[in-house]
């Protein structure tokens, strides 16, 4: 049963991923002819470079970001063991985006550096999640998400000192604050695409640590694994991975949430929980381009794609909460 259900599931999962990816630059404001022009191969044509300079980028910074949020929090709630850690409640996420909004307002780097951004996720995120294991050490780890959102807010009220300090830069921090993947570019892919393949990767090869790490620490020492050292590597590839999704696109909220949630139903773990959060992300982007040309026939509104995860989010958290 094992053998054909697997390669029954690989192919739908690739099935729906191609239709949430031609869903989404149908719905991106190009001619038709334009994205089967570019499928075709004869990228010549005013539309099609722009299909192909703007509106695949868009799509592949979706399916990166969401692929990154939806394994980190599949990370941190298999070695928390609690089914509300997320990189936004850990203090991780918002972490990173300090970190991003903070080199800026230094000048640390160019608003357009993707190694910059990245760098500054990095150490804003490992100040976030070091914050987190901070407030929580010596509890039990499954607390840890109590203590998340403490340092959650803490890092909050940072950035809201930063942007009191300089208000002129709201409009330029406004992406990183609600999360968006309008404005990237082949460049910023560059840099960022490998780093996320490469984390997914990593956590794909540690998939039999977080299984022996999740049902408790007694567990995985008489299995051999030192919990705390197994603990420090999985927290730090969260960090990795949701530093590189807030590079791409700031603080999108929730996908690290519900991913790993519907992943689990489905029996899958890291490759089952990427696809997911891609599929979720690219998905919402769509609804998010689809409502701005609605609310607008100029299309002059852009609605970031944060908005759209934070009010689906919500329902998911809210229901979650409920069960616990």
């Amino acid at each position: 049963m094992t053998s054909t259900t697997s390669p029954a599931r690989a192919v739908a999962a690739v099935t729906l991923l191609l239709a949430v990816a031609a869903a989404h630059l149908l719905v991106s404001g190009q001619p038709l002819g334009a994205i089967t022009g570019l499928l075709d191969g004869a990228a010549d044509g005013q539309a099609e470079k722009i299909v192909w300079e703007l509106g695949v980028p868009r799509l592949l910074t979706a399916l990166l970001t969401g692929a990154a949020l939806g394994v980190a929090g599949y990370v941190l709630q298999a070695t928390l063991r609690n089914s509300l850690a997320a990189p936004e409640f850990s203090g991780v996420n918002p972490g990173a985006v300090l970190g991003i909004l903070g080199g800026l307002t230094l000048g640390l780097f160019p608003a357009d550096s993707a190694a910059g951004a990245l760098l500054a996720a990095l150490a804003g995120g490992a100040l976030g999640g070091g914050l987190t294991w901070l407030l929580s050490a010596g509890r039990d780890p499954a607390g840890l998400v109590v203590h998340g959102l403490l340092g959650s807010a803490l890092l909050a009220g940072l950035t809201t000192m930063l942007l009191a300090y300089q208000p002129s830069r709201f409009g330029n921090a406004l992406r990183w604050l609600i999360g968006s993947v309008e404005g990237r570019v082949w460049e910023h892919l560059a840099f960022a695409s490998w780093w996320i393949a490469g984390g997914i990767a990593v956590a794909w090869a540690c998939s039999g640590m977080l299984a022996v790490l999740s049902p408790s620490d007694d567990h995985a020492a008489s299995l051999g694994l030192h919990p705390g050292l197994g603990r420090a590597i999985a927290l730090t590839l969260a960090i990795a991975l949701t530093a590189g999704a807030a590079s791409l696109a700031g603080a999108i909220a929730f996908v690290g949430l519900a991913a790993p949630h519907v992943a689990r139903r489905l029996g899958g773990r890291v490759r089952t929980v990427a696809v997911v959060g891609a599929i979720a992300l690219a998905g919402a982007d769509s609804l998010a381009q689809l409502a701005g040309q609605l609310l607008d026939g100029t299309h002059r509104l852009g609605i970031p794609t944060g908005v759209i995860t934070a009010l689906a989010g919500a329902a998911v958290l809210i229901r979650l909460g409920r069960s616990q």
